[in-house]
């Protein structure tokens, strides 16, 4: 499935895939939906892009981030680790996902932050 909330995919794959009560979203970065424009002046307004794009997927299969079971954060860094956390916080109101959070090579279009997620009706 693909929402024109979200930005289109950069490679061959969808922006996420339901398969039941699963939704299997794939990696987000901070594109801007509709443009080619990239948020990346902070890693704090990169990240917070990029959990507006996931919530953008969530919503078009009527969910939110309570549905979400499962987490993956790609850092270009650790040292980016505590202001994306912080970030990624403010977007849960009650319990968190389990998660990982892994440091990468290097990640599509330089980007800092990549972030997949598992949703769950």
């Amino acid at each position: 499935m693909n929402t024109p909330d979200a930005p289109a995919p950069i490679g061959p794959y969808n922006q996420a895939v339901k398969t039941g009560d699963l939704l299997f979203i794939s990696g987000q970065i901070a594109l801007v939906p509709g443009t080619e424009t990239l948020i990346n002046s902070s890693i704090s307004e990169e990240t917070e892009q990029v959990m507006k794009n996931l919530q953008s997927i969530l919503a078009s299969e009527g969910m939110n981030f309570s549905n979400i079971v499962k987490t993956t954060i790609f850092l270009s860094g650790m040292e980016h680790f505590a202001e994306v956390n912080k970030v990624y916080g403010q977007f849960f109101t009650s319990d968190f996902p389990a998660r990982e959070t892994v440091a990468v090579k290097g990640l599509p279009r330089n980007v800092n932050v990549e972030i997949s997620m598992i949703a769950s009706l």
